[in-house]
């Protein structure tokens, strides 16, 4: 028994002693207010636009969205383009289409049907033109690393100068929310990157904010109708209680009870 009281008291103190080093390796994620999160949260229209925006003209060149069609952009429950708004978008772009009668692949602007146009044409072209690193596809982002919105909004806002005890390889860069510190992705945002259609101060943080809000609904572009649901459900829950308490009340109230 003093045996197995030792290793308990050997494995509790291991455990301890690593959540204490993990949280002082991990810093706090910086803290905003999301639309989306709690009972009642819906995304953000104007933040969905505007992250769109940011993803096309920052994020594209190397981050594919595979999962994603143009169609999406106009559907209820997300960014909430007119139809004739994402044709357009649509339109500006080209994809691969064939063979024709001729037995020849050509090209053509896209459709509402087309996914969204990829950076590369496969995996190992993106990382031979990202220095070996594989720039992940951002189409479940959100819900596929720890920490989801409040991770890549820190994530993103996280460059900072590496300290004095930390040596970076070229083409390397410090992030204080990256795992390990280290990250080969430069820093994708600086103030006024973008001109936003709607006149919004194109801050990094307000960026950050919106492109977050927009990966967000990407990869769960259906948590307003969720949230809805959930709250009918908890409503008709209640009722459904009420009216068993005031039967059962009613069926025992008939019943003397014997002293």
């Amino acid at each position: 028994m003093k045996k197995l009281a030792s290793l308990f008291i050997l494995f509790t103190s291991i455990l301890f002693f690593q959540n204490q080093s993990i949280s002082a390796e991990k810093p706090k994620f910086l803290e905003t207010d999301w639309t989306f999160k709690g009972l009642f949260g819906k995304y953000d229209r104007g933040a969905l636009q505007r992250g769109y925006q940011v993803y096309t003209e920052v994020c594209a060149a190397c981050h594919s969205m595979q999962y994603l069609s143009y169609r999406n952009l106009a559907e209820p429950g997300g960014p909430e383009f007119t139809e004739e708004e994402a044709k357009f978008i649509a339109a500006s772009f080209e994809v691969l289409d064939g063979p024709n009668s001729d037995g020849e692949m050509f090209t053509r602007p896209a459709k509402l049907s087309d996914k969204f146009v990829m950076p590369y044409e496969n995996v190992e072209a993106s990382k031979a033109a990202n220095g070996g690193a594989y720039p992940p596809d951002m189409s479940v982002l959100a819900k596929a690393r720890k920490g989801g919105a409040d991770y890549i909004y820190s994530l993103l806002l996280g460059y900072d100068e590496p300290p004095a005890d930390i040596k970076l390889d070229d083409g390397v860069y410090y992030n204080k929310f990256m795992y390990g510190n280290k990250i080969k992705m430069s820093a994708p945002l600086s103030d006024g990157l973008v001109e936003y259609n709607d006149g919004t101060e194109a801050t990094k943080e307000q960026m950050a904010k919106d492109i977050t809000t927009f990966l967000m609904w990407s990869a769960e572009p259906h948590l307003e109708t969720r949230h809805k649901t959930g709250f009918r459900v908890i409503v008709y829950l209640i009722i459904l209680s009420v009216l068993v308490y005031l039967t059962m009340k009613k069926i025992w109230s008939r019943v003397e009870t014997k002293i």
